[in-house]
């Protein structure tokens, strides 16, 4: 299939209710480590990384169930306890280089302003931190690839905010700042982020540019998923999706919140200087995991799937998806099987022999940018976006 086709979503979903109930009694055995249990991959559980804050990604097979990820099988990540929010007395603010300083309600929110859609893959930038090598002893949340899921995010395109508020000439970036509260070494502070103001304000024909989400799926947003009110920022990492957010800043510069002026960096010694020195992480790196594997019922041919996901560049998709069994020496064609959407992901799958089983693959992706996976991440201390060859072994 080339990088422009696509089915339809209710061939797609008929195909994806076909492979659902063997896909869920599978056991990803070589995708384990030996700090996990058996009964953690039961079919709609989770796996619990970290218990406070809570942050947990669902076993690899129930990622392919659907294309839109259901809200209970998609990844949790927080930095500290989810808030306590009072819906009725909610308010949202947009202050700084505004000519007209906001303060809405949810309510007056949903009632100024058209409601949009966008459909967006958000993926934590530590997502398959595990495995850079473990001499390395990278801290941080210890992902697998699973922190990351597609959704349908609806709400108030935060152009049309914006353009309400009267932004000043001197603008250049956009603050974000959540409800929730962390408390790093006696010091309590919120989550926040910032994007630059050309990223907020540019829509394309499937994305109204960042989104200010108050559903997810076509339901009201769940609290473990920021409600009443989070950031959408389709292309970029999820820390740039803030949750639960309370007030939108206007600057000319980029906000000195600890996650955007200390952390989410690719830094590799962490001097003062050289975080400094160094940008945030803003868009999401060019990826592709294998998630699930399966014979046949001759028991004659091994059937490979798994998602790949393109760079966050404005109108990337996956143009291609490789599989090899010999460590990269050759490489096979897998198909594209899913929708293809501008930041979202796309499903594959490949069909080897049955000989395959027992064998290592290795996956890689390019998407229609010309960028290629390369075949081994460089070190970060945070040990963020890994995206070298994803590597599986074949056990059935």
């Amino acid at each position: 299939m080339q990088a422009h086709q696509s089915i339809s979503r209710r061939v797609w979903l008929q195909q994806s209710a076909v492979g659902m109930t063997a896909a869920l009694a599978m056991k990803p055995t070589s995708l384990l480590r030996g700090d996990e249990k058996a009964a953690d991959l039961q079919a709609g559980k989770l796996i619990v990384r970290q218990e406070k804050p809570f942050n947990a990604e669902p076993p690899l097979p129930a990622l392919l169930d659907h294309w839109l990820t259901d809200n209970e099988t998609f990844f949790h990540r927080s930095h500290g306890s989810v808030p306590a929010v009072d819906v009725e007395n909610y308010r949202l603010t947009v202050e700084g280089l505004v000519d007209r300083p906001l303060s809405l309600s949810l309510a007056e929110l949903k009632s100024m302003f058209p409601t949009v859609t966008a459909t967006a893959t958000i993926t934590c930038a530590g997502n398959r931190r595990r495995e850079f090598p473990p001499e390395k002893k990278i801290g941080g949340v210890q992902w697998d690839a699973g922190a990351i899921g597609n959704a349908e995010w609806g709400g108030v395109a935060l152009a049309e905010v914006l353009k309400h508020a009267g932004v000043k000439p001197e603008a250049k970036h956009v603050w974000f700042d959540g409800l929730d509260e962390i408390t790093e070494k006696d010091h309590t502070f919120s989550f926040g982020a910032s994007i630059p103001l050309e990223k907020a304000l540019s829509a394309s024909r499937f994305t109204p540019g960042a989104l200010l989400a108050h559903t997810m799926n076509r339901q009201p947003l769940p609290k473990d998923h920021g409600a009443p009110l989070r950031g959408i920022v389709p292309g970029y990492i999820g820390a740039r999706s803030v949750k639960w957010l309370g007030k939108i800043t206007i600057s000319d510069r980029p906000s000195p919140n600890h996650y955007v002026a200390d952390v989410y960096k690719l830094v590799t010694k962490g001097t003062p200087e050289e975080v400094e020195a160094t940008s945030p992480i803003y868009t999401h790196a060019l990826n592709s995991v294998s998630c699930r594997w399966k014979l046949d019922s001759t028991k004659t041919c091994l059937t490979v799937s798994g998602f790949a996901l393109p760079s966050g560049q404005v109108d990337g998709l996956i143009q291609r998806v490789e599989c090899s069994l010999d460590d990269g020496r050759t490489w096979t064609t897998a198909r594209l099987i899913s929708p293809q959407r501008e930041f979202c992901w796309a499903f594959w799958d490949v069909t080897f022999p049955a000989s395959a089983v027992g064998k290592s693959l290795l996956v890689k992706a390019t998407d229609s940018h010309g960028e290629i996976q390369p075949r081994e991440m460089p070190y970060n201390l945070k040990g963020y976006q890994y995206n070298g060859w994803h590597q599986v072994s074949l056990n059935v």
